[in-house]
């Protein structure tokens, strides 16, 4: 990064998707703006189901902060972990030392909000970032090697069960992939294993799947599933989760040997140690100018905000973050010239959601589309929006094998030594 003499510092908290379209805002303004985030790269989040059920490796959804930066002359990366923020002082405490700021961006995005019920954040296994993906990757492969070792059948039964709290689009997704990694692939590995004794089931506590979508592209999505032998679960909570499984709040039961969360989320920690009183999914509540009301010089954007638009909060998207970056990014050029600044106003771009092979839902604007044409639309946002020339072509390579050879090619049960569910059971 080359720093100008009295160049206002810009500090942007995370390298996601709200952070990185501030920092590109901001590379011909004159300021010097400095990354810090816990990890080195920038995260493709929509694919993680991906990685989780053996179709991409990390490295494919995922590029080098600093290579993305590299072009950008204003900007730098220091990774290290935000622990505070001195808002009086503009000083930034984080876990290797304080850094400084005069304008500072918080994107510190979310994390995932178990609701307190008891045993899910202990048992469960979540779609957040490449580490959850992993270890959920490596627990759906153990578990088929742990039934080839058994000869009960109820224990195999349990072994083989699989519980998706959540139906989202991360849910759906994952339950579409998970169900034809296992009938498409798994099975061939496992000859002599009964695929018939796997089970897949999604619970959701609203009326329907994917909320956010038309009621047909709600009840098309919902056909897929159950198609691909995944029995759907709607209006009904979860209580409780235990080693068997989860209890149902309609007082059913149903078996899991794995569960997987992704049934909502709230802003990250980070949300308590600017404000008092954080609003709703503990988010921080800002203006319509994305700007703290006493400190104008602090920006939230992304997951970590709560911004109030047609009389409701703006929802934890993705496109939002990216937008918001892109207004802030702008303000930020405005002040240091002196500028007044404008309202942000989201503009939606419309939502999407695949349901494995040939199957996806799409809503844009007037357009519904569901089935083969939804699909394709998913697959070339998808393919578009992922950063960097090399990680398209993989992916789309992998798509492309997937889809004609019926195979995964990521099927490794690998993780640095010690890492959860990576030792093999008793006597395996």
């Amino acid at each position: 990064m080359t720093s100008g003499v009295n160049r206002p510092r810009v500090v942007v908290v995370g390298a996601g998707f709200g952070g990185l379209s501030a920092v590109r805002g901001l590379r011909r303004a004159p300021v010097d703006t400095l990354v810090v985030d816990r990890h080195n790269y920038h995260l493709f989040t929509p694919l993680l189901y991906q990685v989780a059920s053996a179709l991409l490796d990390p490295s494919e959804i995922a590029r080098p902060a600093r290579a993305l930066l590299r072009r950008i002359g204003n900007a730098d990366l220091r990774v290290a972990r935000v622990e505070g923020v001195d808002l009086e002082a503009r000083r930034l405490h984080t876990s290797a030392a304080p850094v400084e700021y005069d304008y500072l961006v918080l994107a510190a995005g979310s994390v995932d909000n178990f609701f307190g019920i008891e045993g899910v954040e202990e048992r469960g296994f979540s779609l957040k970032d490449l580490g959850g993906a992993l270890a959920l990757r490596n627990r759906v492969l153990r578990q088929f090697e742990r039934a080839m070792w058994t000869d009960d059948a109820n224990q195999r039964r349990r072994l083989l069960s699989f519980a998706i709290v959540g139906g989202g689009p991360t849910g759906v997704e994952f339950a579409g992939a998970l169900s034809e990694l296992i009938a498409l692939v798994l099975r061939k590995d496992f000859p002599n294993l009964d695929i018939g004794a796997v089970r897949i089931a999604l619970v959701e506590a609203g009326d329907g799947l994917l909320a956010a979508f038309a009621p047909r592209l709600r009840r098309a999505a919902q056909r897929a599933l159950e198609r691909k032998g995944v029995e759907v679960r709607v209006r009904t909570s979860v209580t409780r989760a235990d080693e068997t499984g989860l209890l149902l709040a309609d007082g059913t039961h149903v078996e899991a040997g794995t569960v997987i969360w992704t049934a909502g989320v709230y802003g990250a920690d980070l949300a308590g140690a600017v404000v008092a009183r954080p609003a709703s999914a503990r988010r921080v509540a800002v203006g319509p100018t994305l700007q703290l009301a006493e400190h104008p010089e602090v920006f939230v954007i992304g997951d970590l905000a709560e911004v109030q638009q047609d009389g409701a909060p703006l929802p934890m998207l993705i496109p939002v973050a990216m937008q918001e970056g892109e207004h802030v990014a702008r303000s930020i050029a405005a002040m240091t010239a002196g500028q007044a600044l404008q309202p942000f106003r989201y503009h939606d771009p419309g939502i999407m959601a695949t349901i494995g092979r040939n199957s996806g839902v799409a809503q844009v604007g007037p357009f519904k589309l569901s089935g083969f044409i939804g699909w394709c639309a998913w697959l070339g946002l998808h393919l578009i929006k992922i950063i960097g020339f090399r990680n398209r072509l993989i992916v789309l390579i992998n798509w492309g094998w997937e889809y004609f050879r019926y195979d995964r090619p990521v099927r490794l049960i690998a993780a640095p030594r010690g890492a959860p569910d990576t030792a093999p059971p008793d006597g395996l």
